[in-house]
């Protein structure tokens, strides 16, 4: 049975999806390759405490790694690049390139693009971690000022500090 409900974060709204009581999807407002609505299932915030809980103290700088059980759908290679997503340390990056030599292909950065690009879990599996291989901040699924909100929370500066200066 999938539910859903929305919850509200310094990045805006927030959609998350219970498949099973297991959260299957953070989607952002206006969020890039986000499936129609209607596949959400029932409003319902039961089974979303902890997750909330989590995101809660992570905005306020009290968590630097999540811990919930997570349903995420997609590809075996997919799988495999959202598994590294979360081995990123809270407050660093890595490049593309840097993530698909982690996956054992070093020349499928741009397929590790396109699967980073479909993390159905935002902020808790760290997609916004992965910039491109001259620094700069490349796409994102909720949006370039939102990754650079969410890597300025990381690295401890106000959220409206230009962060490529930072990281490197």
């Amino acid at each position: 049975m999938r539910q859903h409900t929305v919850t509200d974060s310094p990045v805006g709204p927030l959609t998350l999806v219970a498949t099973d009581g297991v959260l299957s999807a953070l989607y952002m407002e206006q969020h890039r390759h986000q499936p129609d609505p209607s596949t959400f299932g029932l409003r319902d915030p039961a089974p979303f405490a902890p997750v909330r809980e989590q995101l809660a103290a992570y905005f306020a700088g009290e968590l630097t790694e999540f811990d919930l059980p997570l349903a995420p759908e997609g590809t075996p290679f997919q799988q495999r690049v959202w598994a590294a997503l979360r081995r990123i340390p809270y407050g660093t990056t890595l490049t593309y390139g840097e993530l698909a030599r982690e996956i054992g292909q070093p020349t499928a950065s741009r397929a590790v693009g396109l699967a980073n690009g479909r993390n159905p879990h935002s902020i808790v599996v760290p997609c916004h971690r992965v910039i491109g291989t001259d620094g700069s901040l490349t796409g994102y699924g909720g949006g370039l000022e939102r990754k650079r909100y969410l890597l300025a929370l990381e690295t401890g500066r106000r959220a409206g500090a230009v962060v490529e200066d930072a990281l490197f």
